[in-house]
């Protein structure tokens, strides 16, 4: 099939190398307003052309948004509005609720599927893109009742060549849920990136002592902000939740630290511990 992908950054470049290496993808045009991103794109051979948005749309089978969330909220309207009822949309944002909305009454929302690749990390651009970085990994796709029968189709197909397993669940339940996973992690690893950049001022101090758990607690706070505001922005309301969730937790590490309550800081640590009998399965 002929593919259009808006943002030929980390996500949407991963997603053209590993397509092309499975032969879906007979060809592969991007379209991005940074420039730099399609000439870099174009130079590694991840799209086969750059076009503008109606000339993609047009000549492509299926069109895939990855672009931050609320570009990709106000861009769908006007992406369904220059298809025919044989092409499909999906995206690949970490919100969903918002994206859904936006075209919830749109006469074409059943050409499109709401999708999320449960992949990244604190890189960007077209260099970073991996063929391989969806392999083993969830995708999600979100109000799959919503979409046509054909598109839901499509993007099953493009999972599957993605070497990812599907999960469905409502967009809202989504929200919920990777509010819990994944954003809460980004806001902690900012959090403590300011704290110790705040407290320790000697650069060359962090740099020589810092662990190999240090850096990877801290990883996530080299991700962008023209990614991230818009994804909290959008699922604020899960955010604050599991935010002051966290807080909560940090307080009774603080009080059982101040109180000296060392019996209650194992209790907590120990509670704590149970998470890995989860991620090791």
């Amino acid at each position: 099939m002929k593919i259009s992908i808006i943002g030929t950054g980390l996500i949407g470049g991963s997603m053209a190398l590993k397509l092309k290496q499975k032969g879906i993808a007979e060809f592969i045009y991007g379209i991005d307003n940074n420039r730099e991103h399609l000439h870099k794109a174009l130079d590694l051979k991840i799209i086969d052309a750059a076009a503008d948005l109606s000339y993609g749309i047009k000549n492509s089978d299926l069109v895939i948004l990855s672009i931050p969330v609320d570009a990709a909220k106000t861009l769908l309207p006007e992406v369904l509005d220059l298809i025919s009822d044989r092409q499909t949309v999906m995206d690949a944002g970490s919100t969903k609720a918002g994206i859904v909305n936006a075209v919830q009454n749109h006469p074409k929302r059943s050409r499109f599927v709401a999708f999320h690749p449960m992949w990244g990390t604190e890189n960007n651009g077209p260099a970073s893109a991996v063929s391989e970085s969806f392999s083993g990994k969830a995708g999600v796709i979100c109000n799959k009742e919503e979409s046509a029968d054909d598109a839901l189709k499509t993007v099953e197909k493009i999972a599957e060549n993605l070497d990812m397993h599907l999960i469905y669940m409502s967009a809202e339940d989504h929200d919920v849920h990777t509010a819990y996973i994944s954003h809460i992690s980004h806001i902690t690893s900012y959090a403590l990136a300011n704290t110790v950049l705040e407290k320790e001022r000697e650069e060359e101090t962090i740099f020589q002592l810092a662990s190999s758990g240090f850096s990877s607690t801290v990883r996530l706070a080299k991700s962008h902000p023209e990614m991230w505001v818009p994804i909290f922005k959008q699922n604020k309301e899960n955010v604050l939740d599991v935010l002051n969730e966290h807080i909560s937790q940090l307080r009774k590490f603080k009080s059982a630290l101040e109180k000296e309550n060392f019996e209650y800081l194992g209790e907590l640590i120990a509670h704590a511990n149970k998470i890995r009998s989860i991620l090791d399965k």
